[in-house]
């Protein structure tokens, strides 16, 4: 067997369904499960839930159900979003099952007879929705500081931790290991925040319930959550199992690799769980990455707000792909986002209808024109091909390097230049043209070289969307062996003549107003999308422009830069706005379809100038209103004091032709 990975999901509290911020969490886990399966390693990949707990107790009460019945219900619910979804876990471990609860009975007596857990008197705040214990200090007016709620003051006998024994070890582990937490930026709030303040000893036991694992000794005494929860990492691959085989998983898999958990839990992650492990005498894990949130317009995702999302249906009208794909590209892994329809509509058609579903429907289209559906022999490259190729290969390396530092947006994004890039690659060899002119061994060279950039895509979208990956593969007749990871650094590593299936195309395009308000009421936000932007009144005023400010807001990064989609655009028709004295209505030819752009350029052009134009259209901007008219994108234009010219794009550039 190959180098072991070991990834693991936090495990989720089910006193409720999921909501997208769950799926959230786990989609990204099984990208980086499925890109490291891919690379060859030995995957373990650990999701679950954590089933003890007052609140599920409460819960089950007023469902009038035992707590193991209302929690099989969730759980075969959670279950199946993760098939839905397409999730590869290797394992799901309850806390309620006896692998686990043994365990953990077993651990906490031998902390107590080792001096690392004592009894003693808990009296302090605390939130039961968080099932969190808070100081005094640590409170936000009065309030819990994790989720705002009433903390309620509590006073009974419990068992603690000796946390304090341990800091300066670790301590002294976050020196030497300083990838041990990631991002880098949530060290600096851990140590400050939880740490030098004077760490607490931790309650790891309750007796104001009983639904959970009882302390061995004092079975009136219930393992609080922590000591629970956090532990299934090592007992769902058998730590202290009475099964050999078990044991010996164990001895493989760990120290994890990463634990994937939400930037709220980091403290838990970081802190309690290091200490636990160094009672033990276990390694670490070697990281834990602290994800920000999918947030909605009025803050954090919370069932008791009600503003969650129920991924299923989501799924049921968009397929599993495109979730995942706008999961794990909308937002940079690390950093908060919100959630909006628009967004997820505009990555749906821009990037997967537009750019990847296209790229793949007309290459498949061409093939079956000019080569009757096979892939033919390729004669030698041009420098247009030899360019392409090149592409490919540093987007292999970028795309390893990005997905090995668990950047998942910036990973896509690398993968869609070399989408963009064959899209522009096809506009400038132009296949039809070359058919006409019966230059044949041209014509085989430009269509084999298309399909190499499809195998090299489809490959590397097998982590992120791997239904539709799996059928480019299927629809081309690429061969295992041609989709393995090795196999990217060789562009040739194909063998011309197997037939490609005509298909249809892989996204459709959606319409966007019609979507915008089907997910308003799927998911019961309010819409961002840009109102109308006819003036009301006197404009407000600008701030000052300084250089600092120019510099600050005209500096962006390539990656940004490659997020604006430049299409070249034929316009065929114009007209004015009725009521809007600067506002033309264009008809833009786009190549695979005709957009309807507005632009205020009245007074510098009359409509029948327009109409033949070649211009340069921005086709991924937001659709707004003007004066009640939508425009589905921007053309470009130069100012310059009074003069507004029209940038015209070269006459023999095809509509649709990417410019970048």
């Amino acid at each position: 067997m190959g180098e072991t990975f070991y990834i693991t999901t936090p495990i989720y509290y089910p006193n409720d369904k999921l909501h997208i911020g769950h799926s959230y969490t786990t989609v990204a886990a099984d990208a980086l499960a499925r890109y490291k399966r891919l690379r060859g390693f030995d995957v373990m990949y650990l999701t679950g839930t954590d089933e003890h707990g007052q609140k599920i107790q409460t819960r089950a009460k007023e469902a009038n159900q035992p707590p193991i019945e209302f929690l099989n219900d969730i759980i075969a619910w959670i279950k199946d979003l993760w098939t839905r979804l397409d999730i590869s876990y290797d394992d799901f471990i309850r806390t309620t099952e006896e692998r686990h609860k043994s365990v953990v009975a077993k651990l906490f007596d031998r902390l107590v007879k080792q001096g690392d857990i004592y009894l003693g008197t808990y009296e302090g705040w605390y939130c039961t929705p968080c099932e969190s214990f808070w100081n005094e200090r640590d409170l936000v007016s009065g309030k819990c500081p994790d989720c705002g709620r009433d903390v309620s003051f509590v006073k009974e006998e419990s068992y603690f931790f000796r946390m304090s024994k341990y800091v300066d070890r670790l301590l002294q582990y976050y020196d030497e290991h300083p990838d041990f937490i990631l991002p880098e930026s949530r060290k600096a709030e851990m140590v400050n925040n939880f740490i030098k303040p004077g760490l607490q000893d931790l309650c790891v036991s309750r007796t104001s319930f009983d639904w959970g694992i009882h302390v061995p000794e004092h079975p009136e005494h219930v393992v609080y959550v922590w000591l629970d929860a956090l532990t299934n990492y090592i007992t769902a691959i058998g730590y202290d199992s009475p099964d050999e085989n078990e044991r010996e998983k164990f001895e493989r898999y760990w120290p994890a690799d990463v634990h994937f958990v939400g930037k709220d839990i980091m403290r838990f992650h970081v802190i309690y769980w290091p200490i636990i492990l160094m009672a033990l005498g276990l390694p670490l894990p070697k990281r834990v990455y602290g994800h920000g949130f999918f947030m909605m317009k009025d803050g954090k995702m919370s069932k008791s707000k009600g503003n969650v999302i129920d991924p299923k249906l989501l799924i049921n009208r968009y397929g599993s792909d495109a979730i995942r794909y706008f999961l794990l590209r909308e937002i940079p892994f690390g950093q908060d986002g919100v959630f909006t329809p628009e967004a997820l509509v505009q990555r749906l058609n821009f990037d997967l209808a537009n750019d990847l579903g296209n790229l793949v429907h007309r290459t498949a289209a061409m093939l079956h024109r000019f080569a009757g559906g096979v892939v033919p022999q390729k004669s030698a490259y041009d420098p247009v091909d030899e360019a392409l190729v090149g592409l490919a290969n540093a987007v292999v390396n970028d795309f390893a390097t990005h997905m090995d530092e668990m950047q998942f947006s910036v990973a896509l994004t690398d993968v869609w230049r070399l989408v963009r890039q064959t899209n522009k690659y096809i506009d400038e060899t132009a296949p039809w043209a070359l058919n006409k002119a019966q230059n044949t061994d041209r014509l085989n060279t430009v269509l084999y070289t298309m399909v190499g950039a499809i195998r090299i895509i489809a490959v590397l979208l097998l982590p992120a969307i791997p239904r539709a990956a799996a059928a480019i593969v299927e629809q081309y007749s690429f061969k295992p062996a041609e989709t393995t990871w090795d196999s990217l650094f060789d562009y040739e590593a194909f063998a011309a003549g197997q037939t490609v299936e005509q298909g249809q195309p892989l996204f459709p395009r959606l319409e966007v107003e019609k979507e915008i308000e089907e997910l308003m009421n799927l998911t019961h936000v309010g819409s961002a999308i840009a109102p109308s932007v006819e003036p009301q009144g006197e404009a407000p005023k600008q701030p000052t422009e300084t250089a600092s400010s120019r510099e600050e807001t005209s500096m962006i990064d390539i990656d940004t830069f490659h997020q604006v989609e430049l299409r070249v655009g034929l316009i065929e028709a114009a007209d004015k706005v009725e009521k809007a004295d600067k506002l033309l209505r264009l008809q833009v030819n786009l190549g695979e379809e005709t957009r309807q752009i507005v632009s205020g350029i009245a007074a510098f052009y009359q409509p029948q100038d327009l109409v033949g134009k070649k211009i340069i259209v921005v086709a991924n901007l937001k659709p707004a209103k003007l004066r009640g008219v939508e425009s589905q994108g921007m053309l470009l234009a130069a100012s310059h004091g009074d003069a507004v010219h029209v940038i015209e794009a070269p006459a023999d550039m095809p509509p649709g032709a990417v410019v970048s």
